[in-house]
């Protein structure tokens, strides 16, 4: 089966939904224009509930079936990135320093192309909560979402989210059962010297020096006290310090991230950086405060519902353009929260060449959009099927 009838019939419609949003994008919680926008939509398919203003501005939408049943639920995130645009589109981002250059937009329009067809047709048991959140890129909307009660509120049993994946074959899949994506965690170590004179260094405590050891401490961790065959990478972003050649700085800044997927690995380099922290203030008589924040927690998928979602998906794409083992990679998502909450699978929808996500030439694939809300609804009709007596 291919894109949904229903579905071909108004994607013309689901581009401009596509295509309003990216020219208005928002940040982080800040998305009360993309839920507006949102919540009229859902409004005009005559959805049954529509909750707002969860997890700050996050949407909660319910649809009912035709018989009793369990609640399926399907997210979508709203929010854009702190980026100037660079893709020329006619449709491109009317607000300065904002854009949607992870496709965000798209997500949401196929959430909403879903919400469309199933408000319509309601061919299935039970309901479905449609899932839109604010927050992916920062802040984490997902956990916000949760902690405000969504899964226990709404009953869901599953919970199922879609990412466009550029460089892969437009409207094929990729997912994998078990851990997909990395915790994130960030670090910013902050070094106080004695500054002074470039020409008199011994009358200083020099934090460039400080910072440089422990920048090449920090990349023992990976290779000298972590498992090979365990996955881990602990990249040094930013280095900040100084203003002229002839002087030594107070102070020096460091900042970077830690991607893992086992605890007790993610604990071991909370635990080393703070070794070399201490270690390298007393070597060089300098303070030296590390901040390691623990950001999301690893995206880890149920196995059945993988293999439930992969089945779906290959009715969709057809068997040759689904890939049920793609790997796990080092990217994070805070769909990871409501994963932890309830069983489900996060899978990523090819969407063909061209420049990838966090690019500002970056550019959502319409042309996928149907596919994907094709999909969404197919979880929903495959996943809670109506029986003869209850059609």
């Amino acid at each position: 089966m291919p894109v949904l009838n229903r579905i071909a019939d108004f994607a013309p419609e689901m581009t401009a939904w596509r295509r309003h949003l990216h020219q208005h994008p928002e940040l982080g919680f800040d998305c009360h224009q993309t839920a507006a926008f949102v919540a009229e939509r859902l409004r005009e398919f005559g959805v049954d509930e529509i909750h707002e203003g969860i997890g700050q501005t996050g949407i909660v939408a319910i649809i009912n079936g035709q018989a009793p049943g369990p609640t399926i639920g399907l997210r979508a995130d709203m929010d854009a990135l702190p980026m100037d645009e660079a893709t020329g589109a006619e449709w491109a981002s009317t607000v300065p320093g904002r854009m949607h250059a992870c496709g965000h937009d798209g997500h949401t329009t196929m959430l909403l192309g879903a919400a469309r067809y199933l408000a319509e047709t309601r061919n299935f048991a039970g309901r479905v909560a449609l899932i839109f959140q604010p927050a992916e890129e920062d802040g984490g909307g997902g956990d916000a979402m949760v902690q405000d009660g969504i899964m226990d509120r709404f009953d869901i049993a599953r919970v199922f989210a879609l990412h466009n994946n550029p460089g892969q074959p437009e409207g094929s899949f990729q997912t994998t059962p078990g851990p997909i994506m990395a915790a994130v965690d960030r670090f910013d170590i902050h070094i106080k010297g004695r500054g002074g004179h470039g020409a008199l260094p011994h009358l200083t405590a020099d934090p460039v020096v400080a910072a440089v050891a422990v920048v090449q401490a920090i990349q023992t961790i990976t290779s000298r006290n972590h498992h090979a065959l365990e996955d881990l990478v602990v990249s040094v972003t930013q280095i900040h310090t100084g203003s002229a050649d002839n002087v030594v700085p107070d102070n020096a800044w460091i900042c970077g991230t830690v991607r893992t997927f086992a605890p007790h690995v993610r604990d071991m380099v909370r635990r080393r950086m703070t070794q070399i922290c201490d270690g390298a203030g007393m070597a060089h008589e300098v303070e030296i405060v590390l901040d390691y924040q623990q950001g999301y927690p690893a995206t880890v998928n149920d196995a059945d519902q993988t293999e439930f979602a992969a089945e779906t998906a290959r009715e969709i794409a057809g068997e040759a353009r689904v890939d049920a083992e793609a790997g796990r990679e080092m990217g994070a998502e805070d769909f990871s929260y409501m994963l932890n909450a309830r069983p489900g699978c996060y899978l990523f929808l090819g969407q063909g060449e061209g420049p990838g996500v966090h690019n500002a030439a970056y550019d959502f694939n319409d042309a996928v959009a149907p596919v994907g809300a094709s999909f969404f609804a197919r979880l929903v009709e495959r996943g809670q099927p109506l029986h003869p007596e209850d059609a």
